[in-house]
C-alpha cells in the first residue's frame, strides 16, 4: 500500500508536522529523505531495507559514496543531497556552540563533536580552541591517521593554541572501531598535551572520544 493511502496520522511527513521529528523512527525519518520507494515497496519499506542492509542509520549516513550509491533506490543525486544535509547539520551545531559558553553547553559540544567525527572511517584528532571566557575561537582537525591510529604531536597542538591566542582547549578524536573506551595510548597523549599546555598557562579542559552515538569524556572519568 502506498504511503498516501495510509491513515494521515501514520504518514511520516504528517506525523512529523503534528508531533515533531523526535516522534519518528529512524525508518520514518529516512523515508522522508528518500521521498519515494520502489515498485511494490513504499518509501518506509525501502528505508527499513536500507537500515537492515547497512546495520544502522549511523552506518548508512557514514557510508562511502560507492557503498551508498549501490543501495537500492539510492544513487549520486541522493548521495549529494545527503552530504548537503549533513554539512548543514555540522554548520548549525558549530553556530550553536559559537553562541554559547562551551562549558555551560556540554550537550551541544558533544553533539557537535559527534557530527564532526563519528562518520570518519579513519582516526581524526581535533581540538576546540577557547578564549579566556571559554567562548569558541575555532574548531580544527589537527591530525589524521589510519583506521586505528593517529600520530599526535603535542608541540603542534601547543603551537596552534599560541597562534590562536587560546586560553583553553577541548581535544577530541574518534574511534572508527565503534568502541569509545579510552586506551592506554589515549591516556598517555592526554597527559602529554595537558602538561605541555600547562607550561604556557593554557588549560586542557577535556579529551572526548567519539564512537558512533557514544562520547566518552576523560575529564568525567577522572583521567585528566
Amino acid at each position: 500500500m502506498a504511503i498516501r493511502d495510509w491513515p494521515e496520522s501514520e504518514r511520516p511527513r504528517e506525523k512529523l508536522l503534528q508531533r515533531g521529528p523526535a516522534a519518528l523512527s529512524d525508518a520514518e525519518l529516512l523515508a522522508i529523505f528518500l521521498r519515494t520507494g520502489l515498485p511494490g515497496r513504499s518509501a518506509v519499506d525501502l528505508a527499513r531495507d536500507l537500515l537492515n542492509q547497512f546495520g544502522s542509520l549511523t552506518a548508512l549516513l557514514g557510508a562511502s559514496r560507492g557503498a551508498f550509491c549501490d543501495g537500492p533506490g539510492l544513487g549520486l543525486a541522493k548521495y549529494a543531497q545527503l552530504q548537503a544535509v549533513l554539512e548543514m547539520a555540522r554548520r548549525y551545531l558549530a553556530e550553536e556552540i559559537g553562541r554559547d559558553v562551551v562549558l555551560s553547553s556540554a550537550a551541544a559540544t558533544r553533539q557537535f563533536l559527534q557530527a564532526q567525527l563519528r562518520g570518519e572511517s579513519r582516526e581524526v584528532f581535533a581540538a576546540i580552541f577557547l578564549d579566556s571566557q571559554h567562548q569558541l575561537i575555532t574548531y580544527e582537525p589537527l591530525f589524521f591517521g589510519t583506521l586505528d591510529a593517529a600520530a599526535v604531536y603535542p608541540r603542534e597542538v601547543v603551537s596552534r593554541a599560541l597562534a590562536l591566542n587560546a586560553a583553553a582547549l577541548i581535544i577530541a578524536h574518534n574511534h572508527p572501531s565503534g568502541v569509545a573506551e579510552p586506551s592506554d595510548a589515549d591516556r598517555r597523549i592526554t597527559a602529554r598535551i595537558r602538561d605541555a599546555l600547562a607550561l604556557l598557562d593554557i588549560r586542557l579542559l577535556d579529551h572526548c572520544i567519539v564512537a558512533g552515538r557514544e562520547v566518552v569524556s576523560l575529564a568525567e572519568r577522572g583521567l585528566l
